[in-house]
């Protein structure tokens, strides 16, 4: 209760500190979202829930004639998921290790008040093997897909803080938050004992401010794919410390080189390519503290040699005042995202739907998980959205799949995260607060999903 009411005592006092413009969220989605006016904020609008978790018998929310059932608990933090031909799924168990130095003096408020909504950082019922946290990838075997695992078996252990994941052919590739790593890996296997091989070091360090990297393969698995995000806010820590950061960088599998495939991403996670086609997809968070409202978080074709803006514009070429040198030959090259997403909902998993179990609507649509941002007292995101797609690009409104993640009181039961479709056409969603692995199956008719408000 004590918590509680720290949180709400910060929050209040921040939020006053403000005064912003009203958006209706829904106006700042699809190709063309309303930017209003930047407000840099002297301390940030903050909005943190308290984690409470699922009491027994409670689930998230999905559509009329669309079922959610929890295929596992009591993970500890799961942060990804990777759904195998076979059916196997995996999932990264995973939180941060380490601190970084603050060097704002935004942050101590704005740590303070998020230590405090999600216990500390954590406890000893809730950390990994030693009482520090967790750092594996779980298997969970489910051979007949009736969304209840025969077998849940740790596949790796002693994981750097790891993120992404893909297969290609016999290994497994995984990113932790300072190096790629291969691992021999057989379908099929439920543990890999074999010394893991380093693929390359990734930006890393003391400061590591994104600490996530996403991770995926080209359709002809030649190419890894890896997203770092960027070191600070909008590089007030300098330029040497954004060195192949807020990008995407390419890694050739067969000379071990890599090269900034797009720069000027924030923070981009989710990466995937679009079913059968070489066009990379990508869900960027954006820059932080100009407004509840600024900058809309997007979804977004990734063109190789492209940069989108980071620090210097947002959205193409709205130019971010507060960066300093200013660079318009870049804002100059900026180009604009796809589909915002609206501010701060804090996109971090993108799947598209392969499957056939679902109705006709969601072929080739984008299902993106949600994770929600600090940066908003008015809650955004905590939710799974369903973009549809038409010709290979994102159409209409974004339709809400699975919510229900936050209380009638505004406490977070769950946030999440990585989603992924599996081999009988099920969404599986990993929720990190609520430390569960979610499955949604179509079972029979039912209206379509609504637009998001």
């Amino acid at each position: 209760m004590k918590g509680r009411l720290l949180v709400a005592a910060g929050v209040a006092a921040l939020a006053a500190c403000s005064n912003p413009q009203k958006v209706d969220p829904m106006q700042q989605v699809g190709a063309n979202p309303l930017l209003p006016k930047p407000e840099e904020e002297l301390i940030a609008d903050v909005g943190v829930p308290k984690v409470v978790g699922w009491k027994d018998g409670e689930t998230p929310t999905v559509p009329a004639g669309f079922r959610i059932q929890a295929m596992a608990t009591g993970l500890d933090s799961p942060r990804n998921v990777l759904a195998l031909p076979n059916g196997d799924l995996l999932v990264v168990e995973s939180q941060r290790t380490g601190s970084e130095p603050v060097d704002r003096p935004k942050d101590p408020i704005r740590d303070f008040i998020m230590s405090i909504a999600h216990g500390g950082g954590g406890s000893k019922e809730t950390a990994g093997a030693g009482g520090g946290p967790p750092q594996r990838i779980t298997l969970l075997r489910d051979a007949d897909g009736d969304g209840r695992p025969e077998l849940r078996t740790v596949l790796v252990d002693h994981l750097n803080s790891a993120f992404g994941i893909v297969e290609v052919g016999n290994d497994l590739y995984v990113a932790n938050t300072d190096a790629i790593l291969r691992y021999p890996f057989t379908p099929g296997q439920t543990q890999i004992t074999a010394r893991p091989q380093k693929v390359i070091d990734l930006p890393a360090g003391l400061i590591n401010h994104h600490w996530t990297k996403s991770l995926t393969a080209s359709p002809d698995g030649s190419m890894l794919y890896v997203g770092v995000g960027s070191n600070s806010n909008v590089q007030e820590r300098g330029p040497e410390a954004e060195a192949d950061r807020a990008a995407i960088l390419e890694v050739n599998l067969q000379t071990g080189r890599s090269r900034v495939f797009a720069s000027g991403l924030r923070n981009p996670n989710g990466l995937t390519f679009y079913p059968g086609s070489d066009t990379l997809w990508a869900v960027i968070n954006e820059r932080d503290e100009i407004g509840p409202n600024l900058v809309p978080d997007y979804l977004t074709s990734v063109r190789p040699g492209a940069f989108y803006g980071w620090p210097y514009s947002y959205y193409g070429q709205h130019v971010d005042p507060r960066v300093r040198p200013q660079r318009p030959d870049l804002v100059a090259k900026a180009i604009p995202p796809d589909y915002a997403l609206s501010s701060h909902v804090a996109p971090l998993g993108l799947a598209f739907y392969t499957g056939e179990s679902f109705p006709p609507m969601f072929r080739g649509g984008a299902f993106i998980g949600e994770h929600g941002s600090w940066n908003r007292s008015e809650y955004n995101g905590y939710r799974v959205v369903f973009v549809r797609f038409s010709g290979g690009r994102p159409v209409g409104k974004p339709l809400t799949m699975v919510a229900g993640f936050l209380d009638g009181d505004g406490n977070a039961r769950g946030r999440p995260v990585g989603v992924a479709v599996d081999r009988t056409g099920a969404l599986i969603i990993a929720d990190d607060a609520g430390n569960t692995v979610w499955r949604v199956t179509y079972a029979g008719a039912g209206k379509a999903p609504a637009a998001t408000t």
